[in-house]
């Protein structure tokens, strides 16, 4: 029989306060009464009811007074109670009827006492999911049909501006004065018929401020098919969307500049410059750009074959020639004598390019330098030759703004990259969990060995020392956030795998003791050192031992065994593996398990395993997944050897 459900409790803000223990200690004190009673009824009154069934309500106050070991304790209680009042009031066996009773007495306490371990279970499961809701940034909310709210995280109270005792039982869309793009009947008829949407929406916060957010819909559904709730998780875009807006109107201000300028245009014969260059053997004894270099002569013969067959009006207000004067017919004409791209655009035609471009001065006819900006195309086949156009563009006005014309798409590049800042909290708040939870931890246990006596200083110190490389973690997390926003690359390292996976295994330590997981380390010794970022790797084998651990939590008829092991893939590959006990994964999960926001876990936000494959890959390696020799899973990545593999 199943356990009554539990509604998932709001994440608690404080510790157990003074209130809730008296409460206990209340509930505690009537279900022992309770229970006393209930003995001396059953073992010395001439009652011949099933009076022992009533231990079941002592097994139910014990679950609001005691947690699993306490509920334990007393319906075992309940049960030696039972048996112990039937030996008192019956001999042995004497009475079929008085021995059913019993039996039907001990029955009801033991699987009560089982349901309520069960629900205590449940709820505490609940409460785990309910909390990793507050520790997203992303605003997170849950809402009946009719977009009655019932839960509101902390995300949300930050960005909305109410608390969630403000907003809980309001309509949260009347709250915020959603505006729904192609209307609302629109997004909630998607959203009953595909179980999910996913769009922008305009809200409004408390302070009256616009903003406009990212929205992810889900649809739960009850066991009739009924709509029962819908988890709305919102991203603020507000800024990206500005810095998007702005870039665009400026990209739009520079086309049109573009598009309206007047461009030189001339049209040039190069056919003997081709013959030229199609009779140089390819396996000449000199390479053809310093055999140009050893003989100018030849450069210059070759820029004098080149005719200019036409010239547009803007070319020839760019040399200074009057509208009836006739156009230089030779590119010699314009170029000076040292003119250095016109050995540069022979190389790209022999190489068989289609396009070259380049800065260069022209000579105008009254001999003064004009600074260009020029592109020649060139045909892809033999033909065509007598026609090469080249488009230039006077840039004199030009250079000097183009300095601050660099640095402002510099700026719109680094704003946009700050913006998609908001598309990385999921990951962020993943990677710096896992070292304040270990310096958590370790300042526990640190402050529990001070408070011995005598304090045992050894294990005060060894902890001290997790909690200061925990913090330095952090720390380095922080700094490739830094580093990512300053534009400059993470700094990469030859790594010792054997260390990275003992500090790795430090940081999750915690989880592994709580779920009752047992480390197997199986390292290779001729494994080499690897090139990488040690923070980034780490995190990857660190979300793939949680995401392990997390698989086995439920597993209770085989050892729950995580193993990790290293061994050589090929010669400049280590793979890394890490396997687990646990139920495994679906066969049609595997192929999406990867695809962001793609999760099997119902408090999972699908993203771990996508940024993972990202992190592995911009080293050079690979991550898959496998089935494993025994239940579960094992995931495999490999990391190169060579520093060259980088991108």
């Amino acid at each position: 029989m199943d356990a009554p459900a539990v509604a998932a409790p709001s994440p608690p803000r404080s510790g157990i306060g003074p209130d809730t223990r008296r409460t206990g200690r209340l509930l505690g004190v009537l279900a022992l009464g309770l229970a006393l009673a209930i003995f001396l009824v059953d073992a010395f009154t001439p009652l011949e009811g099933a009076v022992a069934v009533l231990y079941v309500v002592v097994v139910l106050v014990s679950a609001r007074a005691f947690r699993r070991n306490g509920v334990i304790l007393t319906a075992s209680g309940c049960l030696l109670l039972t048996a112990v009042a039937y030996f008192l009031s019956h001999r042995f066996f004497d009475s079929d009827s008085a021995l059913l009773r019993a039996l039907v007495s001990l029955a009801a306490i033991a699987i009560s006492a089982l349901l309520v371990l069960r629900n205590q279970a449940a709820a505490r499961i609940l409460a785990e999911q309910a909390e990793l809701l507050e520790l997203t940034h992303d605003p997170i909310f849950v809402r009946t049909p009719t977009d009655t709210v019932t839960f509101w995280n902390r995300a949300a109270e930050d960005l909305y501006g109410w608390r969630r005792d403000e907003v809980r039982g309001r309509n949260v869309h009347v709250l915020l004065r959603t505006a729904f793009p192609g209307g609302e009947a629109a997004i909630r008829d998607a959203l009953m018929r595909n179980g999910r949407w996913e769009g922008e929406l305009a809200q409004t916060v408390r302070s009256g401020a616009r903003v406009v957010v990212e929205s992810r819909w889900s649809l739960q559904r009850d066991a009739g098919g009924q709509p029962l709730a819908v988890l709305e998780t919102n991203t603020d875009i507000t800024e990206r969307k500005r810095a998007h807006a702005a870039l665009a109107e400026s990209e739009r201000r520079y086309r049109t500049i573009f598009d309206t300028a007047r461009v030189a245009i001339l049209q040039q014969d190069w056919r003997e410059v081709k013959a030229v260059l199609d009779a140089v053997p390819p396996d000449a004894a000199t390479p053809l750009r310093a055999h140009l270099h050893a003989h100018p002569e030849v450069v210059r013969d070759l820029r004098r074959s080149v005719t200019i067959v036409d010239a547009n009006a803007e070319l020839r207000r760019l040399i200074g020639a009057d509208a009836g004067a006739a156009a230089p017919r030779s590119l010699d004409a314009l170029l000076f004598e040292d003119e250095p791209t016109f050995i540069e655009a022979l190389l790209a035609l022999a190489r068989g390019e289609t396009f070259f471009e380049g800065e260069t001065t022209i000579r105008a006819l009254s001999g003064d330098p004009v600074p260009i900006l020029f592109g020649i195309t060139f045909p892809s086949h033999a033909e065509g030759f007598e026609g090469v156009l080249v488009f230039a563009v006077d840039i004199t006005e030009r250079k000097q703004a183009q300095e601050a014309l660099l640095a402002v798409q510099a700026e719109l590049a680094h704003t946009a990259r700050v913006t998609t800042l908001g598309e990385l909290t999921a990951s962020i708040a993943h990677e710096v969990n896992q070292p304040l939870a270990a310096i958590v931890t370790n300042g526990e246990a640190a402050l529990r060995w001070l408070r011995r006596s005598p304090p045992d200083l050894g294990e005060v110190s060894a902890a001290v020392t997790r909690v200061v490389a925990s913090g330095t973690r952090a720390g380095e997390i922080v700094s490739r956030i830094r580093t990512f926003l300053a534009k400059t690359p993470p700094p990469r390292d030859w790594l010792d795998l054997r260390e990275m996976i003992g500090e790795s295994v430090l940081l999750v330590e915690r989880e592994m003791v709580r779920g009752g997981v047992r480390l197997i380390r199986d390292v290779a010794s001729d494994v080499t050192l690897v090139h990488g970022d040690r923070v980034q790797l780490q995190q990857v084998l660190i979300n793939l031992m949680v995401n392990a651990i997390q698989a086995m939590a439920t597993v209770t008829e085989r050892p729950r065994l995580l193993t990790i092991r290293v061994a050589p893939d090929g010669a400049e590959h280590v793979r890394v593996t890490v396997a687990d006990s646990g139920g495994g994964i679906a066969a049609e999960a595997v192929e999406r398990v990867f695809q962001p926001f793609f999760t099997t876990k119902a408090d999972g936000m699908g993203m771990g395993l996508a940024i993972c494959r990202s992190i592995v890959e911009a080293h050079g390696g690979r991550l898959w997944i496998t089935g494993h020799d025994d239940p579960g899973a094992a995931f495999h990545f490999t990391i190169p050897t060579t520093a060259e593999r980088e991108p």
